[in-house]
């Protein structure tokens, strides 16, 4: 399920848009949510278009170069509550980044796993506050639901490594223990 998909989809629900318009939301606006570049957008708007989810039409103002409006067809309504029936119902079994690595932390001293353990906390944490620092969005609960599940997500991460930092410093002698 291509998550990016009903993204675009989304932004053309509430109306129909050049690319430019849904990148430059994507981008100032669910910068925390969606990684997608605008060649990814622009992809996924060409392939909605060859689909029959969008129509393309050409608009001219003035002397600007002309510009596709996309705008969101029957079948893309269709696609559209598809996909977000879909997402929404579902549930995707993922390995965070770095739980790889914690499987085989026992091959370092735990002095050097502490130390990057609150490396990856301070970098947590940093993220969280950005998060936390994310306006009310206003228009809907959508958007401050996806925001504020990810703050979730976030002081879930930071609370668990907190207590595996002091579970290892409590398996370690004093002297073992940084003097950070």
């Amino acid at each position: 399920m291509d998550e990016r998909e009903l993204l675009v989809l989304g932004l053309l629900m509430a109306q129909s848009q050049h690319g430019y318009q849904i990148n430059e939301f994507i981008e100032r606006n669910l910068g925390q949510v969606s990684d997608m570049k605008k060649a990814t957008a622009y992809a996924i708007l060409k392939r909605l278009d060859q689909s029959g989810f969008v129509d393309v039409s050409v608009e001219q103002e003035g002397n600007r170069p002309p510009r596709q409006i996309y705008s969101i067809t029957k079948a893309g309504e269709a696609r559209f509550e598809e996909l977000l029936r879909t997402t929404l119902g579902s549930f995707e079994n993922i390995t965070p980044s770095g739980d790889i690595g914690l499987m085989f932390i026992d091959h370092l001293p735990p002095e050097e796993a502490v130390k990057l353990l609150e490396e990856r906390l301070a970098k947590t944490t940093r993220m969280l506050r950005t998060f936390t620092s994310v306006p009310f969005h206003g228009h809907g609960s959508g958007v401050d639901l996806s925001v504020r599940h990810r703050i979730a997500l976030l002081q879930c991460d930071i609370d668990w490594l907190k207590e595996t930092i002091a579970s290892i410093y409590g398996g370690m002698g004093t002297a073992d223990r940084p003097t950070t």
